[in-house]
């Protein structure tokens, strides 16, 4: 096997297989859940050839590896005896749900809340990301004339296209039942049953009545359940929504599962969950959370209307930062909520020049330094960070070298300002780097000046990354390194 040393010595870091309750990745790390942190040889663990780094943030030690992580976790896998299902704890019994939320109360709740998000969403980022890019090409080429929204061809690639997205509550119905505890199949089956067609049949007719007529609550209703008006609206796309039905239904099956007993129990358990939450998810929970996730939208689209220069530098310049602590999965819920209820995120594509000042930055070190090893790093961080991959170019350069990542920082800012004061707006989800510019075409106008606008700011926070290593930070760089 070809990274059969590097597992193997991992493993023995982490406390061995026995110590681990979870190991999942994500694009760039592995991400582990130990039983006995006392028992994870940090230092040793840092020093390993192949790991870029150790980062501890929500809940997990995160072994950065780079961009052939899946390989080594596959190996992982292999070597340490652990099956994929067993790895990411998918099925997880009440004495072991039990033991997990005491454990929790031990943490913060803001890395709780991290390792939520990013442990919903990891698993699904991928097909995300290759889906948004196909979406995205086909606005390419339809802006350019090379297909015709009306033809064959066009219509298969965009329903490979956007399948994913349209379905998206079933897969998110997957990964949140998982990740609260629950069974999964039952959150697949909540998703679906969000975008059953009828739902879109009984909308798209005359409304009952209307509560709070005549103000700005006004609500149509569409149908009732026993007499209780139903707010009933399109799911499809939405995120939040079968996030939050998921864990009240993996806390119903919980309760049911412990309250009913007998050749029954395989029925009515799962019977009773649906039933329950699905209801309540109809009732109550949907409508509230589809409303709050529209306010959500509209404050971060007013916030950058207020001043998008200063919203787009500090997003800019600091979601490194958040990349570093593990913290960005909560960008990837807003932007995903923003796209499904505006159909556009203006908040989070101010994020797309920061690879850019990272390689900038790192240009400069790799002409400036002698050694080859150092070389070789920089020269794999420059092409991941073109694919808005910017891990390898932290932990392996920058992060080693504190002005060298501040300067990247900053250009990555002013970057950041020029996507926000031209209001460059994100249409698909993608891959970040050059393949970023794709997602800024808008499918109905094409290229206007805000795409122009997002290359601008690459370009520049690119320039400026390097001029600012040149001189500012020159003296930082030791050579021999």
């Amino acid at each position: 096997m070809r990274y059969e040393k590097l597992v193997c010595e991992i493993l023995d870091c982490v406390g061995g297989k026995e110590n681990i309750d979870s190991v999942v990745h994500c694009a760039t790390r592995l991400r582990f859940h130990v039983k006995d942190e006392s028992l994870v040889k940090e230092e040793k663990l840092k020093n390993i050839d192949g790991v870029l780094s150790l980062i501890q943030s929500g809940g997990q030690h995160q072994v950065v590896i780079g961009t052939y992580v899946a390989d080594v976790y596959k190996e992982f896998i292999q070597v340490s005896g652990l099956s994929e299902e067993d790895a990411v704890d998918e099925d997880v019994d009440l004495k072991d749900a039990a033991k997990m939320k005491a454990e929790l109360k031990d943490k913060k709740v803001k890395s709780s809340l991290i390792d939520l998000i990013s442990g919903i969403f990891a698993p699904v980022l991928g097909i995300m990301m290759a889906t948004g890019f196909i979406k995205g090409i086909l606005v390419l080429l339809t802006t350019i004339g090379v297909l015709s929204s009306d033809s064959g061809t066009y219509q298969i690639l965009y329903m490979i296209a956007d399948s994913f997205f349209y379905f998206l509550p079933i897969f998110l119905g997957y990964t949140a039942m998982k990740k609260f505890g629950g069974t999964p199949f039952l959150g697949m089956t909540i998703g679906a049953v969000l975008l059953y067609p009828t739902i879109s049949t009984i909308v798209a007719g005359d409304a009952l009545y209307t509560l709070f007529a005549g103000t700005a609550f006004e609500m149509p209703v569409y149908a009732t359940f026993c007499g209780i008006p139903v707010l009933l609206r399109s799911y499809a796309s939405t995120v939040f929504p079968v996030i939050f039905i998921c864990y009240l239904a993996a806390k119903l099956e919980k309760f049911f599962d412990k309250k009913i007993s007998g050749y029954m129990k395989t029925m009515l358990v799962p019977a009773l969950t649906l039933m329950i939450s699905l209801v309540l998810g109809f009732v109550i929970v949907g409508p509230v959370i589809s409303i709050i996730s529209d306010a959500i939208g509209s404050a971060m689209s007013w916030l950058f209307e207020i001043s998008s220069l200063v919203g787009g530098f500090l997003y800019g310049a600091l979601i490194q930062f958040c990349v570093v602590f593990g913290v960005h999965w909560g960008f990837v819920a807003i932007c995903m909520n923003n796209m499904s209820s505006m159909g556009y995120d203006p908040v989070t594509i101010a994020g797309l020049a920061s690879a850019f000042g990272q390689i900038g930055v790192v240009t400069v070190i790799m002409l400036k330094v002698r050694n080859k090893k150092t070389k070789g790093v920089c020269a794999s961080a420059i092409i991941s960070g073109l694919f808005g991959i910017t891990e390898p170019a932290i932990y392996g350069v920058t992060l080693q070298n504190k002005m060298a990542f501040i300067l990247a920082s900053v250009a990555s800012g002013v970057g950041g300002a020029i996507i926000g004061f031209f209001g460059v707006k994100q249409y698909t989800f993608g891959a970040n780097g050059v393949f970023g510019w794709i997602q800024v075409i808008n499918p109905e106008t094409g290229f206007d000046p805000s795409v122009i606008a997002a290359i601008v700011a690459c370009i520049v926070s690119y320039v400026l990354g390097v001029v600012l290593m040149a001189t500012v930070g020159k003296k930082s760089i030791n050579v021999e390194k």
